[in-house]
């Protein structure tokens, strides 16, 4: 994994027990999952109107916003970046298709 999305694993995990009025991630916390779930839904969107656009930059820029907000999500839930990981490295080798048959099993 990224020592980088292990090192940001690892702050969000701190923030937990910080301030809502002194950490932004604290507050995305204190208002919830539902909050947190608008965020990504927000920067996803975002996300696509930069690929739409086609600047690289923005590009980098919006799909950065979106993991950090998929990555509090995933820290709200109790889980890290090296769940989604493993899962990747689970689908490794196998077709889009097999993977998505083996899902609804």
């Amino acid at each position: 994994m990224s020592d980088v999305l292990q090192q940001l694993a690892v702050i969000l995990e701190q923030r937990k027990q910080e301030s809502a009025d002194k950490s932004y991630v604290a507050s995305l916390y204190a208002k919830g999952l539902d909050h947190i779930l608008k965020k990504i839904g927000e920067e996803a969107t975002e996300t696509v109107i930069a690929a739409k656009g086609g600047d690289k930059k923005q590009i980098i820029y919006e799909t950065a916003d979106l993991w950090f907000h998929s990555m509090v999500m995933l820290a709200d839930q109790g889980l890290g970046p090296d769940d989604v990981l493993q899962e990747l490295q689970r689908r490794f080798g196998l077709s889009g298709l097999e993977e998505k048959s083996q899902r609804s099993k």
